[in-house]
This record gives structure tokens, C-alpha cells and sequence, in this order.
């Protein structure tokens, strides 16, 4: 029981951060084709959120797996 809730909270988090990252990226390319000269920041501000979440996922992942150890 417990194994199939922590691969429940690890597939949450999985999804989660496909789903933001995906977000992140599709608002970027929206920002760029917009103002094409602020290309550079807009893709340095993305790559800085898209690590964040994916941190934030793999945090999410460990916890999960973590709770298999009780």
C-alpha cells in the first residue's frame, strides 16, 4: 500500500512539473515572438523558472520515495 502511494506522489510531481515547465516554455516563446529583442532575457528568466520547478519536482520525488522507507 504504501509503495503504490509514494509511486502516486512521485507521478504527481513528475506531471506537475511537465505541466509547468511546459507553461514556462509556451509563455516564453508567446513573450519572444511579441518583443523580439528581449529574446535574451526572456530565455535566461525561463531557463532560471524552469530549474526552479524542476528542483522542486525532484524534491517532491525523493519525499515520495522516502516515505517507502517506513
Amino acid at each position: 500500500m504504501v509503495g503504490s502511494i509514494a509511486a502516486i506522489g512521485a507521478g504527481l510531481a513528475a506531471v506537475g512539473a511537465g505541466i509547468g515547465v511546459g507553461l514556462i516554455g509556451g509563455k516564453a516563446v508567446e513573450g519572444i515572438a511579441r518583443n523580439p529583442e528581449a529574446a535574451g532575457k526572456i530565455q535566461t528568466v525561463m531557463i532560471i523558472a524552469a530549474a526552479l520547478v524542476e528542483g522542486a519536482a525532484l524534491f517532491g520525488i525523493v519525499v515520495a520515495f522516502l516515505g517507502l522507507a517506513d
